[in-house]
């Protein structure tokens, strides 16, 4: 994880969405300057900004293309940098900060991040209180006396909230602060994510008889015992002549009868004869060798075997009763998927219909007012909803029933009413948008209102904020917004937990090592997912290259791709020629 690196105060102020964290900084400022105290300002914003004005020569040089405009004037000047593939982190912004002529930095936002932080809290907004989870809280400002030994402070006097930043200031003016971007408590793992998720996936019990023509694909409820054994008969494995392996030593055999497939010569086989027999049917009794058609010359009754060519053993080329599968094994076990093998394996037991189990039924919907319907004429600032067609397409191919409830407004009545119809019709629920922090509180309440949810911030790239819980008892996934993060967050843990739901038990998702063919952009100790496209080469090894810029929203790289590269957290980096694993996604998107 990287760090928060300040060689002067840090202070946040974290607060629910309305509580007026800027009317209360923008009023504490001229305070804090008649102090003496020089100050820098970092804010978090959760939405598309622009800090210049629309027919400004920065803006038009801006969207023309330049990935970082500067402008400077006389009083000012102002760096603008373009970063669609992610956000900046809290400690790359302190790092762009000329630290020698401050004296204070203080932070808007970012509450899940670990650094000090004075919690602001107003009664009407109706939020949980934030210090009884966030220990680097030191202090409350608020309308209300909560229960808290915490410095307490009236969110109304700003003299008094003034003398208590000015204090923070002056106590740790000759402090450096090193800590964690990320509370360790609010991010986890890919895999610890994962671990989480299947504790509370319950497989379904619901099962259906469906015929054997019905079943390509399904999943195997109980295990499929064999009622006869296969082979049926011990048989010949080859076009050829049947002997007995105690007699193996005679010059010519006589030649008793010439069996065909599903034909038998009935008679035990005496020294001396032989049974020329073709593949599949079954010897007769006391014989246990067949030596192949192309080392025997029959002249009328009376048939010799060249041994120049090869030695005869005793057993060649007969497949016992009973070897592939004897009577009572089983044949397919609960849980498998049926894929081309096990239904022919099913059929050549005689068994004419299976049992499966029933199909979960996956909820999907998407959230948000600037979403919409492809087809409709499109409106300012809004997209076309492509997460709902990409997961009902992902859900398809996993043998899911989908219902799709299509766009929520944001609004807690419909969300609440939209969840509750969902949970009486559907196994699991899926949404897309919604989840990330900061995005409109009312998801957090309308889940906690209805069920138990966690909202996780997975060490990922792309895909970082997922929730996770029940709504009364069924599983609900809440995927980011990006179309790319859906698609990798359902693979990484959406799929896992179906799999589970159908009954199919320690499910793991192919993986392959291929040589990287360039480097490849990582993170330490962050899980990162890029695009790529693997094959063979000249070599005959497997190699990767990814499909080229890795943006979330860039739904090409996706299309281009065959397969996930991912680099683990213990992979600080990826050079050329080394070993990297690739996730095929092919039969999954």
């Amino acid at each position: 994880m990287s760090q928060i690196y300040a060689s002067l105060p840090l202070l946040g102020f974290a607060a629910w969405s309305g509580t007026g964290k800027t009317t209360l900084l923008e009023a504490m400022l001229p305070k804090l300057v008649e102090r003496g105290i020089r100050i820098a300002v970092i804010k978090h914003a959760h939405h598309n900004f622009d800090i210049d004005q629309e027919g400004k020569d920065s803006y038009r040089l801006r969207k023309a293309g330049a990935s970082q405009m500067l402008i400077s004037s006389r009083y000012r000047r102002a760096l603008v940098t373009e970063t669609p593939e992610e956000e900046a982190t809290l400690p790359y912004l302190i790092s762009q900060l000329d630290q020698t002529q401050l004296d204070l930095i203080l932070v808007e936002g970012f509450k899940k991040l670990d650094f000090p932080k004075i919690e602001l809290h107003r009664e009407e907004i109706g939020k949980p209180w934030l210090h009884p989870q966030d220990s680097n809280i030191i202090a409350v400002a608020s309308d209300t006396k909560p229960s808290t030994e915490l410095p307490q402070l009236d969110i109304n006097n700003l003299d008094l909230l003034t003398d208590f930043v000015v204090n923070f200031a002056n106590q740790t003016k000759n402090e450096s602060f090193s800590c964690f971007d990320v509370d360790p408590s609010g991010m986890i793992s890919v895999d610890e994510g994962r671990s989480r998720i299947l504790e509370q996936i319950v497989p379904s019990k619901r099962e259906i008889a469906v015929p054997l023509s019905q079943a390509l694909g399904q999943i195997v409820s109980n295990d499929i015992l064999s009622p006869v054994n296969v082979p049926q008969h011990t048989n010949s494995a080859m076009d050829g002549y049947a002997i007995r392996g105690d007699d193996l030593e005679r010059d010519n055999y006589t030649v008793v009868a010439h069996v065909l497939a599903g034909h038998s010569y009935d008679q035990p086989l005496e020294a001396g004869q032989a049974v020329r027999i073709m593949t599949g049917a079954p010897v007769p009794a006391n014989a246990d060798t067949v030596i192949m058609r192309e080392l025997a010359q029959q002249e009328g009754g009376i048939v010799t075997f060249d041994t120049v060519k090869t030695a005869i053993k005793q057993g060649q080329n007969v497949r016992l009763a009973g070897e592939d599968l004897a009577i009572g094994q089983t044949a397919v076990a609960a849980g498998t998927q049926i894929t081309a093998p096990e239904l022919g394996m099913i059929a050549s037991l005689g068994i004419d219909s299976v049992i499966i189990n029933t199909a979960v039924k996956v909820a999907i919907f998407s959230t948000g007012d600037e979403v919409q319907h492809p087809g409709e004429e499109q409106k300012a600032n809004c997209i076309y909803d492509s997460n709902r067609y990409t997961l009902l397409s992902m859900l398809t191919k996993a043998g899911c029933e989908v219902i799709d409830l299509g766009i929520i407004e944001d609004s807690e009545e419909a969300l609440e009413s939209t969840l509750l119809k969902a949970n009486q019709q559907a196994d699991l629920i899926l949404s897309s948008g919604g989840v990330s922090v900061g995005d409109a509180d009312y998801i957090k309440t309308v889940l906690g209102k209805l069920g138990q949810i966690n909202f996780w911030r997975i060490n990922m790239r792309p895909g970082r904020p997922l929730a996770f819980g029940q709504i009364q008892q069924t599983p609900f996934f809440g995927l980011p917004g990006n179309p790319v993060a859906v698609m990798v967050t359902f693979l990484q843990f959406v799929e896992p937990a179906i799999r589970k739901l159908q009954g199919m038990d320690n499910w793991q998702p192919q993986v392959f090592n291929a040589i990287a063919t360039e480097k490849l952009r990582s993170r330490p100790g962050r899980t990162e997912y890029s695009r790529g496209i693997y094959s063979l080469d000249a070599n005959g090894r497997l190699s990767v290259k990814t499909t080229g810029k890795q943006g979330s929203g860039i739904l090409r790289s996706m299309s281009e791709a065959n397969c996930l590269i991912e680099i683990v957290p213990e992979q600080p980096s990826v050079e050329v020629g080394e070993v990297v694993r690739v996730i095929p996604l092919e039969g999954r998107i």
